[in-house]
């Protein structure tokens, strides 16, 4: 009966306790660079900034990035996959005030999109919808963030 006790109020303790949700996100907070401002990387006298953490867009985009649906041609998965990459350098480069590595990660999308929209052709009506939702929603993102950064 004390066994019975103890593992009943074990499980209940265990169970009633607050846990913290789960960041299953890409950008971590071990990414982040805590300095700002002075700190250009690129060399020229251009410097922009954007609060990564506290951004919408960026949190929209680094969730697309982690929902990414899996595609039945392998092509198009390869393809899906160096956008992934392309879009979390971006989210770093921007955090890290990197304008170099800002517009070589726009390129890298840029030409990964345009594989993909040729690709897509091959895909049935659902999988088309669906890579479609997804891709339109990255573009609208990244728009949001590049006239953002343009305006400061």
């Amino acid at each position: 009966m004390k066994k019975l006790l103890f593992f009943g109020i074990l499980i209940t303790t265990i169970s009633s306790c607050a846990t913290e949700k789960l960041n299953l996100s890409p950008l971590t907070s071990n990414f982040y660079s805590e300095s700002k401002g002075s700190d250009n990387r690129t060399g020229s006298g251009k410097s922009f900034e954007i609060n990564i953490k506290k951004n919408v867009n960026a949190s929209e985009i680094s969730n697309l990035i982690s929902t990414f649906p899996t595609f039945k041609s392998n092509s198009i998965n390869e393809e899906v996959t160096n956008l992934k990459y392309s879009l979390q350098n971006y989210l770093y480069a921007i955090e890290s005030n990197n304008i170099a590595g800002r517009n070589r990660s726009i390129k890298s999308f840029e030409k990964s999109y345009k594989k993909i929209q040729k690709l897509r052709t091959g895909l049935g009506k659902d999988d088309d919808e669906v890579l479609n939702r997804y891709l339109v929603r990255l573009k609208t993102n990244i728009s949001v963030i590049e006239d953002s950064l343009k305006g400061n």
